[in-house]
């Protein structure tokens, strides 16, 4: 079996087996099949760990169980099985499906992985609800899209016990490239996403502010992302977004406008509480709001781009 470093760190790189009848791995319940969380589950059955799996609509447990999975009654089943994984959307989700007194208290499950992006609040509030219950807490949000997910190539982002981190670190390494342990506060994975996903905002405004100015003097707008993306601005955040800005293509939405909406708001809400000042995160939380009440709701926040545009007045193709 291969191993590869992550951060100073030697995780076993289990993707071994990939018959679903052939089990050399941890017994996982898997919570929440949306868009990142079937592939991240897929992933897991493919390194070879037992996976039961739960979400609030069936369609997604029929194809996680094509995949080899197999479909839990209830969530407290999904609590039977050693280490609980869950990919939900938001806060709220996370408080309505997991954070249970009775469901907890009646857990077999020894941690929980929540690799969902929630706020600095909820993270420390679980973390400690968990610790009474005797079941250990890692924060693990993850960098990519679905098509990342998809390869396993996530970049997963740590946080809590050490002895956690290493117990749950073949279950990272089959569904990440890396895993950034970042300290032992619940809080701080949480807040390192946070940071990003603002940072990644930031170059979807930048980007599309930039490209309505040069389209207003007569500058082809995907020329410009052309420039910007193969020579000072190259990577996957530039490339990715300047493509869409470029082709006016938002849809199908790997990661929806209110989600993004969602995670700026976190940002501001962290940023309020250790009196850090985010002014261009108050921007950016206005820009949202304005395109999705502009009906744009259902695109990729990269359609956020087109704020910009409008407020120029720029003609519609």
């Amino acid at each position: 079996m291969s191993a590869h470093s992550q951060s100073g760190i030697t995780y076993p790189r289990h993707r071994t087996s990939h018959n679903p009848k052939v089990r050399s791995g941890m017994d996982v319940g898997f919570i929440g099949l949306g868009g990142m969380g079937r592939p991240m589950a897929a992933n897991l059955i493919k390194a070879g760990h037992a996976v039961r799996v739960w979400n609030r609509s069936p369609e997604p447990v029929a194809a996680a169980v094509e995949d080899g999975a197999v479909a839990a009654a209830s969530v407290a089943e999904v609590w039977q099985a050693d280490v609980v994984v869950s990919m939900l959307a938001d806060d709220a989700s996370v408080r309505a499906v997991l954070l249970d007194e009775a469901l907890l208290s009646r857990a077999a499950a020894t941690v929980h992985v929540n690799m969902a992006t929630v706020s600095v609040g909820l993270a420390t509030a679980a973390a400690a609800l968990h610790a009474a219950h005797g079941i250990g807490y890692v924060s693990a949000p993850v960098l990519g899209r679905t098509e990342v997910a998809a390869a396993g190539n996530l970049n997963i982002l740590a946080s809590g016990p050490a002895e956690l981190l290493d117990r749950v670190s073949p279950l990272l390494a089959a569904m990440g490239r890396r895993t950034w342990p970042l300290g032992d506060g619940p809080e701080q994975a949480v807040v390192a996403k946070i940071s990003a996903n603002f940072m990644i905002a930031s170059a979807i405004e930048a980007l599309g502010e930039a490209s309505a100015l040069a389209e207003a003097h007569g500058v082809d707008p995907g020329a410009l992302v052309d420039v910007l993306t193969n020579s000072i601005f190259p990577g996957p955040v530039y490339s990715a977004y300047g493509t869409m800005i470029r082709n006016d293509r938002y849809a199908p939405a790997g990661f929806r406008l209110p989600l993004g909406l969602k995670d700026v708001t976190l940002g501001l809400t962290a940023g309020f509480d250790a009196r850090v000042p985010m002014p261009f995160a108050g921007i950016l939380r206005d820009h949202f709001l304005d395109a999705i009440a502009h009906g744009d709701a259902d695109l990729d926040w990269g359609a956020v781009a087109k704020v910009s545009r409008r407020r120029a007045a720029l003609p519609r193709d």
